[in-house]
């Protein structure tokens, strides 16, 4: 028999469906999966949760690094660029 493969936003699915007060048999029945499975899931799901709201802080930063990596970018050109008007062509 070939195991199946979940996605990500198929495991959050059922396991919200848990969480929001379905029967877990109900729902593993429905979907075919062991109990088992259902709790590694929601175990993991549970555990990692926080990186949704960390998910925008680190975001925030990346984008604060980008923006300064690019400005000095852009410093570095203008001031090459000053440079090559000051010497005669």
């Amino acid at each position: 028999m070939q195991r199946r493969k979940w996605d990500a936003t198929t495991k959050a699915m059922i396991v919200v469906q848990g969480l929001k007060g379905k029967p877990v048999a109900e729902i593993c029945l429905e979907h075919q999966i062991s109990q088992t499975q259902y709790y590694l899931w929601r175990d993991h799901f549970l555990a990692n949760v926080q990186e949704v709201f960390a998910d925008k802080d680190k975001k925030g930063e990346r984008l604060t690094r980008e923006n300064a990596r690019l400005r000095k970018i852009i410093g570095d050109l203008t001031v090459e660029l000053k440079k090559s008007d000051e010497w005669p062509v």
